[in-house]
């Protein structure tokens, strides 16, 4: 069942070629960080291409009840007046983050350092999610956890009233643990530390500097130390937000295998934090190429170019590039079905904890379309099956997770016959526009009769 209402089963089937300009929405990731920041300043912060997702707004709201003012005005412009560092209140009632494991976690960094306690639920998905390596560093700090076996939600976090700064060296690559424990040490007096050994998405380091704190980047034998001055005052900002990657990947891999495309992807985010799919994709002999490379708002950007790509050929994803793409591996999985040979993803064990199981998730859908895929504890490999060689014809389990259903759908805009997902509703967490935009670009999807 969908978070938001009755399953609704969408039916993807191959047709013409995808052709077009595919308008994607702001990114997730920094459009979370701008509504939190801009909460934790003084004064108005204004942010444009926000995406007006369920996650996105559920962070909003969230901000609304600590106390912050958050204004839409249209078309992903957005105002939010700030509270300033520890100047969140106690909410009156219960966050609800719906789907959003990236809020949740951000949440509760941020109000970790404050002396008041904070309870968060969601839907069903996030509420089988473990919530131990975020509650863990930030007991750190001198906050207190209560919640379900396994630290699942609903959670209650009593933040800490006078709180210690820490010193954490994360265990796997995450930027929302990382990001967690730099949102807490905002409210810490004295300098707090995180080291981690593989580099993760750094949109929050750089917002962070963008907003007045002291932060800085180092890298050590240890790994890369990244260095807070607890206690600014920020100071509010313009945020232009550029478009997502990890939405941009659908209709790009979509053009990679469904014949004769050409697809424009413009005004993409390529922080080289975030843009290991597409460095994968291009290792595979896509036709992928990057146009008017520039930087806006801190972050490097490019319009990106997706063709038809028939030679593409299986490779071996390198471990250490994980943290960069560890959302894009459902749809590098589709991708992989239609390639020559072996893919192998070695290094992914935190697919196991997402949404979902995403690895399990998609290891079933593609096997259920006729492909062959193995999988372990932390690897998984997809064996291709080469251009219009997948047969499809099968339903497949979302299972409340956004990417699983929108990588099935463009599974099935190349298969010999179609694929469905048993439900489409999750996809509105992330990705709103998601069908309006690929059946712009000519992709047949269709729901069933009633």
């Amino acid at each position: 069942m969908s978070a938001h209402g009755a399953p609704a089963p969408l039916t993807a089937r191959r047709g013409g070629p995808l052709s077009g300009i595919a308008e994607v929405p702001g990114d997730k990731s920094i459009s979370h960080r701008a509504l939190l920041l801009g909460a934790m300043a003084v004064g108005e912060t204004r942010i444009t291409g926000l995406l007006e997702g369920q996650d996105v707004l559920d962070t909003g709201r969230a901000m609304v009840a600590l106390g912050a003012e958050v204004t839409g005005h249209g078309a992903g412009r957005w105002s939010v007046h700030g509270v300033g560092t520890g100047g969140f209140r106690e909410p009156g009632g219960v966050i609800d983050c719906g789907n959003s494991g990236t809020g949740v976690r951000l949440l509760m960094g941020a109000v970790a350092t404050h002396g008041f306690a904070t309870t968060f639920t969601g839907d069903a998905s996030l509420c089988s999610r473990p919530m131990g390596r975020v509650t863990e560093p930030l007991a750190l700090f001198g906050a207190r956890a209560v919640g379900r076996s396994g630290g699942r939600l609903p959670l209650t976090l009593v933040g800490a009233a006078d709180p210690v700064p820490a010193r954490y060296a994360t265990p796997m690559p995450s930027a929302q643990v990382k990001s967690a424990v730099l949102l807490a040490g905002l409210n810490a007096p004295g300098e707090t530390v995180v080291i981690e050994r593989e580099a993760t998405r750094d949109h929050t380091e750089r917002m962070l500097a963008g907003f007045g704190a002291a932060v800085a980047t180092e890298a050590t034998a240890e790994g890369r130390v990244i260095t807070l001055q607890g206690q600014p005052e920020l100071r509010p900002q313009e945020i232009a937000v550029p478009r997502d990657p990890s939405s941009a990947a659908f209709p790009v891999c979509a053009a990679l295998v469904v014949e004769g495309s050409d697809v424009l992807v413009p005004n993409i985010g390529l922080n080289p934090t975030r843009a290991g799919l597409f460095e994968t994709l291009r290792e595979m002999g896509a036709d992928l190429t990057y146009e008017s490379p520039r930087e806006e708002g801190g972050e490097p950007v490019a319009d990106l170019r997706a063709r038809f790509s028939p030679e593409m050929r299986g490779v071996r994803v390198p471990p250490e590039r994980a943290a960069s793409m560890i959302d894009e591996y459902p749809i590098l999985s589709v991708v992989a079905a239609f390639a020559e040979g072996v893919t192998d993803m070695p290094g992914t064990a935190e697919l196991r904890v997402k949404e979902c199981d995403r690895i399990d998730a998609m290891a079933q859908a593609l096997g259920a379309a006729g492909v062959d895929v193995a999988e372990g504890p932390d690897w998984w490999r997809v064996t291709g099956r080469g251009p219009g060689g997948v047969r499809g014809g099968a339903t497949a389990a979302a299972r409340l997770d956004h990417r699983i259903a929108m990588s099935v759908l463009v599974l099935g805009l190349a298969t010999r016959e179609p694929m469905t997902v048993d439900d489409a509703g999750p996809i509105s967490t992330s990705f709103p526009i998601f069908e309006p935009l690929m059946t712009g670009l000519g992709a047949q999807l269709e729901r069933p009769a009633p």
